[in-house]
């Protein structure tokens, strides 16, 4: 498997997190190389030892936010396998999203990740980790292991699951308009609404549950270890 840089040196790390804060608060088109440097406390020419260019360092910066929320909902259902339904996955990956600053500037303004993603395996990458490609990896899985409604096309399923998904996501983000609507658990209604629409009226037996949270995991490990190589592939001298 792959290594992260900053695993093996800590200019590498301070200069990661001297780059994440300074995107946050300003954006990736206006943050500089130099002023990444100055703020890591090292040299111009040091940061350009790690990253080639500073799209490769942006890359890695975003790459390292959805590897973690990957091994956040991986971890969950390890513990749980019964965190695959979509019942409890759908709030799950909700929060975890919206719970990260990085995540959630991903989704105000991805034609800023768009701009950075300029090779096709860039961009193969990040599509297949996103929210709805992950919901739709998982929804053919507990199709095929019955533990999801199959009398409906599972391409109608999908687009369901994603307006569901990006609609209740938009709305507990805007905190004007989640306070307009008075509810207090939102991400019961979200689960309540996925239940409906995805599941079986009984719940599946246990082992059925098992064998589909593996399969789920095994995926999902796949999709982070291909991003984990992208990352490292930016690296300077790896290429």
């Amino acid at each position: 498997m792959s290594r992260l840089i900053e695993h093996d040196s800590v200019k590498a790390a301070r200069i990661l997190d001297s780059a994440r804060e300074l995107v946050l608060e300003h954006g990736v088109r206006k943050v500089t190389i130099a002023e990444i440097a100055a703020a890591a406390g090292v040299g111009k020419g040091t940061v350009y030892l790690y990253w080639e260019t500073k799209e490769d360092l942006f890359v890695g910066l975003v790459a390292r936010e959805v590897l973690a929320w990957i091994e956040t909902i991986n971890n969950q259902i390890a513990q749980d396998p019964w965190s695959i339904l979509p019942r409890r996955l759908a709030p799950l990956l909700i929060r975890t999203t919206l719970g990260n600053p990085w995540l959630r500037w991903l989704r105000s303004d991805d034609s800023a990740l768009r701009q950075l993603l300029r090779r096709p395996a860039d961009q193969e990458r990040f599509a297949e980790a996103s929210t709805g490609a992950m919901g739709n990896t998982v929804i053919t899985i507990l199709r095929d292991h019955g533990i999801v409604r199959d009398d409906l096309p599972l391409s109608r399923q999908m687009y369901a699951l994603h307006a569901v998904l990006v609609g209740f996501s938009t709305v507990m983000n805007d905190t004007d308009v989640a306070g307009s609507l008075s509810i207090d658990e939102p991400e019961t209604a979200l689960a309540d609404t996925v239940h409906l629409l995805l599941e079986r009226p009984r719940d599946p037996a246990a082992r059925d549950v098992a064998k589909a949270a593996e399969a789920v995991r095994a995926r999902f490990t796949e999709i982070h270890d291909n991003l984990l190589g992208l990352v490292a592939a930016g690296a300077a001298g790896t290429r």
